[in-house]
């Protein structure tokens, strides 16, 4: 191999490498740096994302409840008054015999 003078070789941690090595080197921990910060940024958003989900079902089941807790409430209203007003409708129609 024949080596031009911009070409020189030197010693590098005991390892034989081209000038250029050291940038090769530097990019390398760059992109290396780069993935390890964009793979936490992909997991804090996984995690974010995750619990935004679960407080939406937590809010769905929330107003599911309460709606039936609504409807059931309403239900026994109408129940004690209808039997309040079937109760006082035969209180009347037995007076009205008795006192007939």
């Amino acid at each position: 191999m024949v080596l031009r003078p911009s070409q020189t070789l030197r010693l590098i941690a005991g390892e034989l490498a081209f000038p250029g090595s050291m940038r090769m080197r530097q990019e390398l921990a760059q992109l290396e740096q780069a993935f390890v910060e964009e793979a936490e940024a992909a997991r804090l958003q996984r995690e974010r994302l995750q619990r935004q989900a679960q407080i939406r079902s937590y809010e769905r089941h929330r107003r599911r409840a309460h709606k039936r807790g609504t409807l059931r409430f309403t239900g026994l209203v109408l129940v004690l008054i209808a039997t309040a007003v079937l109760v006082t409708l035969a209180m009347f129609q037995t007076l009205y015999i008795v006192m007939g």
